[in-house]
């Protein structure tokens, strides 16, 4: 039996080829669809964000540059803000921007020489306006690492030039911004069961190594470790994509390295300083925080940290358009607790500016974008609800280990305060649970939501592949929960997707997308089409 050291060792060959580097990134976008016509010259990948009047952008290079790089603002230089140790990944931070507005960009290393051909981002509209329409592409789990192959004769992943098609379909569309719903890393190390497949596997060790949590996580052993397990899951993925789409990420369970498992052994969550320490570090370099808003505090939970861009929020952030929509984005595993009845998935602070913005009357729509879903349950332990499989179904006869009720109150505030929301569309729409569904929810334990029904959707995946269907990891497929009262017009389909939905003043529709590998052939994604729509009117 091959030691680790073997392993790593028999696998360095591997390995090298196995890296996407900036080469590869550029063949992986190629193979993904046609070519772009931009030239991307040094970049390996660059995902910006926006607001109103600011402008965060996440960028890496395919070499170490001369001198620090500057972004020119329609004229103005912002110096880049090193993010690694190599100086291949920096940001970019522009502010006191004009709302609504078109900005040429241009890339440029400490010797004024370009470093990729200029390209348009337009700012957010004012709080204040009143703009007619909003598009948003949203999609979930697109992580997946083309260095874990099949396991136990099934996919872990899509391979990722399939995703760069999924992905190109999706802004074909031509979206305002992109919500990326969690997941965007699979190299669990903790967990008892996820680990031994993704990085405790034998191939996860040879590829990227161990990390080391005794060890800083920005030192170099470990950055290194970070790069090969967490680069490769994004940056050929997105390249140069969305570089005039502004795009929003949240962070869910396997992007802090770990499966949201709880048994006698392990216990995952709440995040560990080193599992915390790796997520802030892949969002540090490899995709933007959320930039302030004027109706989010500033203190939330890993908002406004000293080692990041002024006021930026780490986990809870906004998607404010104006008057016409506010996006409510959480991640519910930062600051979850284990304290029982008490126990909550967002801290309590984040939690009353939740319901406050609910409550507000400044805005046409509000709509949550949790990163664990409402609605379905597929007998995990870090979800809101205490279901278990049962002779294979959902079942509240027993009790779920180390499951929190606590949580389950939250949940029942929350959809409280959407159903609350006269006059509006309760909309939340989330991920996590691999599929794509849409459903209503008139009542959640003793709560009735009847007066305005819940709308709770998934927004399908981009990257599962078919070792990684609940159905099949969890051999349960997603199911209401027991404890609401839910009518399904759309059952959960394992199949991968995304969603486009479309904002007016009166109305929003939701149009769902699904590709199945081995059923339908790769070149029919350049083409794909709706295969539900469900236009919803605001209450009168």
């Amino acid at each position: 039996m091959k030691t680790r050291r073997q392993i790593i060792a028999g696998g360095a060959a591997a390995a090298s080829v196995l890296l996407l580097g900036s080469a590869g990134a550029a063949r992986a976008q190629q193979a993904g669809a046609k070519s772009e016509t931009w030239d991307r010259g040094q970049l390996d990948h660059l995902l910006p964000t926006a607001s109103h009047d600011r402008i965060l952008i996440k960028a890496s290079f395919q070499s170490r540059l001369e001198g620090t790089p500057t972004l020119d603002v329609a004229g103005t230089r912002i110096t880049g803000r090193q993010t690694d140790l190599e100086g291949l990944t920096w940001g970019f931070d522009a502010g006191d921007l004009a709302p609504d507005k078109a900005y040429r960009l241009a890339l440029y290393d400490g010797k004024n020489r370009t470093l990729s051909e200029p390209w348009d981002l337009r700012t957010l509209p004012a709080p204040d306006a009143a703009p007619s329409s909003l598009r948003l592409l949203v999609f979930t789990c697109a992580g997946g690492h083309d260095a874990l192959g099949p396991i136990d004769g099934r996919t872990r992943f899509l391979p990722v030039a399939t995703r760069i098609r999924l992905l190109r379909r999706g802004l074909s569309f031509n979206p305002q911004a992109v919500i990326a719903n969690g997941d965007h890393v699979y190299w669990d190390l903790g967990a008892s069961r996820a680990s031994k497949r993704l990085g405790l596997s034998p191939e996860g060790i040879a590829y990227a190594g161990e990390f080391n949590p005794r060890l800083p996580v920005l030192g170099r052993e470990n950055q290194a470790f970070l790069k090969k397990a967490a680069g490769p899951q994004i940056v050929p993925l997105y390249g140069t994509l969305c570089r005039s789409t502004p795009v929003f990420f949240l962070q869910d369970d396997h992007d802090y390295f770990d499966n949201d498992e709880a048994d006698d052994n392990a216990v995952t969550f709440p995040p560990s300083h080193w599992m915390t320490g790796l997520a802030r570090a892949t969002q540090n370099m490899y995709f933007p925080e959320f930039l302030p808003d004027p109706f989010r505090p500033l203190g939330l939970p890993g908002a406004s940290a000293a080692d990041r861009p002024s006021g930026v929020s780490e986990s809870f952030g906004t998607l404010r358009y104006g008057k016409l929509a506010e996006i409510l984005l959480y991640d519910v595993r930062r600051s979850m607790t284990l304290s029982g009845p008490s126990a909550v998935f967002v801290d309590r602070d984040v939690e009353a500016w939740l319901v406050a913005r609910m409550a507000s009357r400044d805005v046409a729509h509000v709509v949550n974008i949790p990163s664990n879903p409402p609605g379905w349950s597929a007998a995990k332990w870090g979800e809101w609800y205490p279901d278990v499989v049962e002779d294979g179904a959902l079942s509240l006869a027993k009790a779920k280990p180390y499951w929190q009720s606590g949580w389950l109150k939250q949940h029942d505030r929350l959809l409280a305060a959407m159903s609350g929301m006269a006059g509006r569309i309760p909309l939340v729409l989330s991920g996590d649970l691999h599929a794509t569904a849409e459903g209503k929810i008139f009542r959640t334990g003793a709560t009735s939501l009847e007066r305005n029904p819940v709308i709770a959707a998934l927004s399908g995946t981009l990257g599962t592949g078919d070792g990684g269907w609940p159905s099949v990891f969890r051999g349960i497929g997603a199911l209401p929960s027991k404890v609401l009262e839910m009518e399904e017009s759309l059952k959960p389909v394992e199949e991968n997707g995304f969603a486009i939905v479309n904002f007016t003043p009166a109305d929003l529709t939701i149009r769902y997308f699904k590709w199945k590998a081995g059923r339908d052939a790769v070149e029919a994604i350049d083409t794909l089409q709706p295969f539900k729509t469900t236009k919803l009117a605001r209450n009168a």
